[in-house]
């Protein structure tokens, strides 16, 4: 008994320190959006504007509490907008903003490594041939791509 509850408690995940957030650009990402249930909420409205049932229904297994604090810190952090759409009850409906808007290019190249991982995912293919897509680095006072052994010297200033 002593050892399932050890393999028990071993399996949980380690809770996020917030004291991170400001030591590296993606730990303040991830203090802005870290979590698996922000990242589907951004997700379902990349496709546009969606009203709380619609996005209960599009994010599966999401608790009616968890969606509603979830739309509260996405609006706290600019990312989602709300639109109230009736007074009595009240109700809205939410939206990604400008902000939330640039998050769609990272989702894809996060959806696009667990495609490569997963054996039921489909990576993103270009539409007109139907081969897979590959992402790479831009430089765009260079005009051209940043490949491997200048991608080391990134930095962020």
């Amino acid at each position: 008994m002593h050892k399932l509850l050890l393999r028990r408690s071993m399996s949980r995940p380690m809770p996020y320190d917030r004291s991170m957030a400001a030591q590296t650009p993606l730990a303040a990402a991830l203090e802005r959006v870290g979590d698996r249930w922000s990242l589907l909420i951004i997700e379902a409205l990349l496709a546009g504007p969606r009203r709380f049932g619609e996005l209960s229904a599009e994010v599966a297994g999401i608790a009616p509490n968890i969606l509603s604090e979830r739309l509260k810190r996405l609006e706290g952090e600019r990312i989602v907008g709300v639109t109230p759409y009736s007074d009595r009850p009240p109700r809205f409906s939410y939206s990604l903003t400008d902000e939330g808007l640039e998050l769609a290019g990272v989702l894809r190249l996060l959806a696009d490594w667990g495609s490569r991982g997963s054996a039921h995912a489909e990576p993103m293919r270009h539409g007109p041939c139907g081969t897979p897509v590959e992402a790479r680095l831009w430089c765009p006072t260079c005009a051209r791509t940043v490949d491997e052994p200048e991608a080391d010297g990134l930095r962020f200033v």
